[in-house]
């Protein structure tokens, strides 16, 4: 967990970004040191976030890498949404009007399961539904694509880093190649440092950007710092990278949300790792990315 004497410059972080992750993960620079593109929510400017359709959609168009959210029902069943409110995304309202601010954590699986979570995208996702972490896992699974798991709002929901190893587990997503597949992640310090003492063979990442001054303090249990792109710089990037990980190796960085090829490209000339899209094909037809 030490700093190195010498920090990699951009062009040699890039080129050896396979080094940047730890033992067992997958997402890592493309060919010629490209960063790694993650559809965010699935493709989710051309699906329903967070749906079974969204991942399709990315598998459709060629990414391998998606990203996702987990909640809990108030029955303790683990759904993939991204707000802790079903009102944004679901037809609630209508199905139950009477319940406001129809927080996940209020109702239950079964409840959860009779919404329309694509409608309000468009009428041709018409009946979509909140898929369960379990159904989600399995599409994936199906679809042999990666994940990149976002632990939603942990403070909401006591043991769910417990719960979610669990599912995973039981899920075969904690051994062998799926290991290699799996990055899961907080804007939550101590939820992603509970992971890491759970199950320290995960890759783990911090959403945000902590001080040059913390850096040495989560290095000693995430392997990624995820930052919004508007924060970073080029000089950040690269004190990042010349952090040792929880594993042994360089610390990544995976910048959010990036939907247009002018920041693309800033992004990657900052020399990051990966870069999260709403608009995955965009990104990769400006960067030239697999």
């Amino acid at each position: 967990m030490y700093v190195r004497v010498v920090a990699a410059t951009v062009a040699a972080a890039l080129g050896t970004a396979a080094a940047l992750l730890s033992p067992g993960s997958d997402a890592r620079a493309g060919e010629h040191g490209v960063p790694t593109v993650i559809a965010h929510r699935g493709a989710s400017a051309y699906a329903p976030e967070n749906t079974l359709a969204s991942i399709d959609k990315a598998a459709e168009l060629g990414f391998s890498w998606v990203e996702n959210d987990v909640q809990r029902t108030r029955d303790g069943e683990l759904v993939v949404l991204h707000d802790d409110s079903l009102q944004r995304t679901t037809n609630v309202e209508d199905v139950f009007p009477g319940r406001a601010p129809w927080k996940v954590r209020d109702f239950t699986a079964a409840e959860i399961a009779r919404l329309d979570a694509g409608s309000w995208y468009s009428p041709a996702y018409a009946g979509a539904r909140v898929p369960t972490l379990k159904q989600y896992m399995r599409r994936v699974e199906r679809n042999h694509e990666k994940l990149l798991l976002e632990i939603k709002n942990p403070e909401l929901y006591p043991g769910i880093e417990q719960q979610t190893l669990k599912l995973l587990g039981n899920e075969g997503w904690l051994s062998g190649g799926h290991l290699r597949r799996l990055i899961v992640q907080s804007f939550s310090a101590d939820s992603m440092r509970t992971v890491h003492e759970l199950k320290p063979a995960v890759t783990t990442a911090y959403l945000g950007k902590p001080s040059v001054a913390q850096l040495h303090q989560f290095a000693g249990f995430t392997d990624l710092i995820n930052p919004s792109y508007g924060s970073l710089s080029r000089g950040y990037v690269s004190t990042v990278h010349a952090f040792d990980g929880p594993h042994g190796r360089p610390l990544g960085v995976f910048a959010w949300t990036v939907d247009d090829a002018a920041t693309a490209r800033r992004a990657a000339g900052y020399g990051v790792d990966g870069v999260i899209s709403n608009k995955p094909d965009v990104v990769r037809a400006a960067l030239g990315s697999d």
